[in-house]
């Protein structure tokens, strides 16, 4: 099956998840991905590791961010290794790093040096706080940028910030960026040019806490963190039920007039205090349906709540721990999970790696090949590049591959 991104090559010198998963997503689109990696290794393949004890095993991230790329080892500080590089760069059409910008400078993978090798290369770049401001060179990672937006004080409760643990800033820059790159490589083709395309972590949480932050912007609202529940509409939280947790989003009249039927109370039906979602997070409006809808919950169990939630048509879902996700029956039945095209080494039992999260009907991604061990494809794609056995030998000598 062709892949809409078939005959495109990508050269990967990301790390940990803004960069590898941008190119993941070309990857798993049809792109040719070559991770480039440390001598010995990126820093994010050795987060977590799944096996102990087995250096050669990575983490569960760099598993996820890993899948459809062949693995180089490469020291571009190196004349040789930079030589290796300028080989590279000729044979690529995109060029993702997401490192500080006088980092890359130093390494030539900044976008004057790979256009002064490949004119219509197309360069994505990603940092912590973007150019153009004092920060521009500082480090940061995802939780930075959650921090920094408002998400973490407002997702928290008074006296106690609380950050998500997914790290949703990163995995949404990856996804904004791939879908930049996307855009670069068909100006591309109409024009023949390349780019320089960028993202930044702070860019991206500004850009989810979007609504929040102009409203405060605009009429200056001063929200205060208030746990699981929501600042615009009610009832909206997180209950327990006789064995669990349920999350029940009541947004917008239709949903709330289905909620009163659900509960069997009219009281509110006709009271203005109760008749948008505005008026519904006042108080004491907001802690009276709370109390109610807690209640409801507390006397079913969690089957038995979202059963019914669901024949009402309210939003509503199971609070699940890891394992359980990966044991509910939709997860099974729509195929979420999938094994390894091919066993990776050392690992405790057969992997399996988590589906692209898009579907397409014509050019659908697919995974073809497990994440790479550390320079596994290093010979295979120098020899592409012609070098021989013996110009392979000296490089590896030289430290530069």
């Amino acid at each position: 099956m062709t892949g809409v991104l078939d005959g495109i090559t990508v050269l990967d010198f990301g790390r940990y998840v803004a960069g590898p998963y941008c190119a993941c997503l070309l990857g798993d689109l049809g792109a040719e991905v070559i991770r480039v990696e440390k001598i010995d290794g990126g820093e994010d393949r050795f987060v977590g590791p799944l096996a102990e004890g087995d250096d050669a095993v990575p983490g569960g991230l760099f598993m996820h961010c890993n899948r459809n790329k062949r693995g180089l080892t490469l020291n571009p500080m190196r004349d040789e290794g930079r030589e290796v590089m300028a080989r590279l760069v000729k044979t690529a059409d995109v060029v993702i790093a997401n490192l500080p910008a006088s980092t890359l400078a130093a390494m030539g993978l900044d976008y004057d040096s790979l256009r002064s090798i490949k004119p219509d290369i197309v360069v994505t770049t990603v940092d912590a706080f973007g150019p153009g401001g004092p920060y521009s060179e500082r480090v940061g990672f995802d939780g930075v940028g959650q921090s920094m937006s408002g998400s973490v004080y407002l997702s928290g409760r008074p006296g106690q910030p609380s950050k998500a643990v997914a790290p949703w800033v990163d995995f949404m820059t990856a996804s904004l960026s791939a879908f930049a790159t996307m855009a670069a490589l068909f100006q591309r083709q109409q024009t023949g040019e390349g780019q320089h395309v960028q993202g930044a972590l702070l860019w991206t949480a500004m850009t989810a806490m979007g609504g929040l932050l102009l409203e405060q912007d605009i009429a200056v609202t001063d929200r205060e963190p208030i746990g699981n529940r929501s600042h615009t509409a009610a009832p909206y939280d997180i209950c327990a039920t006789k064995d669990g947790w349920v999350i029940v989003q009541v947004i917008g009249a239709p949903l709330f007039t289905r909620w009163l039927k659900l509960m069997g109370d009219d009281e509110w039906a006709g009271d203005p205090a109760y008749a948008t979602d505005e008026s519904r997070v006042q108080q004491p409006q907001q802690d009276i349906l709370a109390d109610r809808m807690t209640s409801w919950c507390a006397q079913r169990t969690t089957e038995e709540a979202l059963a019914a939630l669901d024949e009402a048509r309210i939003p509503a879902g199971p609070v699940y721990g890891p394992q359980q996700f990966l044991d509910d029956r939709h997860v099974a039945a729509a195929q979420l999970l999938q094994a390894m095209p091919a066993p990776f080494p050392g690992l405790p039992k057969p992997g399996r790696l988590l589906r692209t999260p898009i579907a397409m009907s014509a050019t659908p991604p697919t995974i073809r090949s497990r994440p790479p061990l550390i320079g596994e494809h290093t010979d295979e794609i120098l020899t592409e590049l012609g070098y021989s056995p013996a110009d392979i030998t000296k490089l590896r000598d030289a430290r530069a591959v």
